[in-house]
């Protein structure tokens, strides 16, 4: 990692407030001593937080800002009156050269709209979408879009399965198998954008592999290697995947503690199934990145635990190292169909 790698953090705009964000950071910053972290938010409370859990790493600054984007702030709102937050003064670092890397824990309508703003788009990309690799059974599937657009047209479906197969190509998938998420696999079935959006990627295939409709149940079967849909809908899968891992921990941990027998069964099964629930830890998947930027930004979890938080600076700290959205910008002329492209 380079020794100038900078990460702008906005530690304002988490469920829990900045404490988890800011003791996220300071652990970073301990394990990654040649990155620079910047935190943006309210000094006094940042610092009070720093000291309580012991000597401040040399590699953290504080970037004061006398605003905060609230969860119920529109985005337009945000864009309009809070010019001075946490949120937009690291984009503005980002954009400016003061930051490689932006990660916020904040308002998603917010972020995207001053992520446009300030950051702009790559050329041809009408709009960013955010995207994570989930776990599958032979690997990773990157799902797009996970709720920065909650609509979307035929148009933004085939810019999500372009930059989708772009970003694989970058970890390695030669052609990558890409798939629109649908509510079944027959042709007919679908939104008229769906359905339009399948068409078009029929038709034109370059750096990829069309392989029509995926219905949620094979999320997780690592049939495709990209998972393509609105926000909406990829939110919804998202948040109820994760709180499936959550529910089916709490229920085995239910079932060991009610009987004799159950918790003789935990001695045997115990390790296994302690390493299983370590293994799918939605925290341990926490940092989802908005592709079409011209520069990285990171949006993480905003109920994100401190495992979680440092999770996405990682994820920071790797699109810096690939250098993300200038190769992401190259493999784009490879796969964005023509009749996408400005």
């Amino acid at each position: 990692m380079s020794q100038d790698t900078i990460i702008a953090f906005d530690v304002m705009g988490g469920d829990q407030g900045s404490r988890p964000c800011v003791s996220a950071a300071r652990n970073f910053a301990v394990a990654q001593p040649s990155i620079q972290l910047k935190l943006f938010g309210l000094s006094d409370e940042i610092e009070t937080f720093l000291c309580q859990l012991g000597p401040v790493p040399e590699n953290i600054s504080i970037c004061h800002a006398a605003q905060v984007v609230a969860t119920s702030d529109e985005p337009l709102q945000a864009l309009r009156h809070k010019r001075f937050s946490s949120m937009a003064l690291a984009l503005k670092a980002l954009s400016s050269g003061g930051a490689d890397v932006c990660v916020s824990a904040g308002n998603t309508g917010a972020l995207m709209a001053l992520g446009r703003h300030y950051v702009k788009t790559l050329d041809g990309v009408k709009r960013p979408a955010i995207c994570k690799n989930i776990p599958t059974r032979t690997g990773s599937s990157l799902l797009l879009d996970l709720g920065a657009n909650l609509n979307c047209s035929a148009d933004n479906l085939v810019q999500f399965a372009a930059m989708g197969a772009a970003q694989m190509r970058l970890e390695g998938r030669a052609l990558p198998r890409v798939a629109l998420l649908n509510v079944g696999t027959e042709l007919a079935k679908g939104s008229d954008a769906v359905r339009e959006a399948a068409r078009r990627l029929s038709k034109e295939r370059r750096g990829m592999q069309f392989e029509g409709y995926i219905e949620g149940d094979e999320l997780y079967s690592g049939r495709v290697d990209v998972i393509v849909c609105d926000g909406f809908a990829g939110n919804v899968a998202l948040k109820v995947s994760e709180g499936l891992v959550r529910h089916l921990v709490a229920s085995i941990d239910e079932y060991f503690s009610a009987s004799y027998t159950g918790r003789l069964a935990r001695l045997i099964a115990g390790p296994i199934l302690k390493a299983w629930s370590k293994k799918k830890n939605p925290s341990l998947y926490n940092g989802a990145a908005f592709l079409g930027l011209k520069k990285s930004v990171i949006k993480s979890h905003g109920g994100a635990d401190e495992l979680g938080l440092e999770k996405a600076l990682e994820a920071a700290a790797v699109q810096v190292e690939l250098d993300v959205p200038a190769q992401l910008e190259r493999g784009l002329k490879q796969c964005l169909p023509r009749n996408c492209q400005s």
